[in-house]
């Protein structure tokens, strides 16, 4: 995915840490892009992995200001499967972007078998929690190429200089 969106010209932006942040990183790197990791200080876990950019790689003490920071910088989302820090990442731009509190942005969850055992959307919808209409706010991809699909339908194409290169 971070090659895909560095090619495009997009900034990579991750939480900074390993796995599937490390990839989108890994991805940015191998195209010579630079990539951003927004990294938080955990007790045990989670140093910056090495393909984010040093000069942009930022740690971060508290989860809100972390997440304030990548919620303002947002022009896209895509969401692999995770665990509470990524449903908590999720559910905050979604909650900004329904009740208007932040642009519409595109909102990809990657692994549509994954995201429905996780969170049974259809039923919040039957129990009156969210209407309808909130469910359009993200859309399913399977893998990396139908979450650029999704974004690139959203006119997220930046524009590159000459060189071809990724900014």
């Amino acid at each position: 995915m971070g090659k895909i969106l560095a090619a495009n010209g997009l900034a990579v932006i991750t939480g900074g840490g390993p796995g599937i942040m490390e990839a989108a990183n890994r991805g940015a790197y191998e195209i010579g892009a630079p990539s951003i990791g927004f990294n938080i200080t955990l007790p045990k876990e989670q140093e910056p992995n090495p393909y984010t950019t040093p000069e942009l790689t930022f740690q971060f003490h508290y989860f809100a200001m972390r997440k304030m920071h990548l919620a303002m910088r947002a022009n896209a989302l895509v969401v692999f499967p995770g665990g509470f820090g990524t449903l908590d990442e999720l559910f905050e731009i979604l909650t900004l972007v329904q009740t208007g509190k932040a642009p519409h942005v595109p909102i990809v969850l990657v692994d549509k078998d994954y995201w429905s055992r996780v969170i049974d959307f259809d039923m919040l919808c039957e129990e009156e929690m969210v209407s309808r209409s909130d469910c359009d706010l993200f859309h399913y991809a399977e893998n990396a190429d139908e979450a650029w699909a999704v974004i690139a339908a959203h006119g997220l194409r930046a524009n590159l200089p000459d060189s071809g290169k990724p900014r």
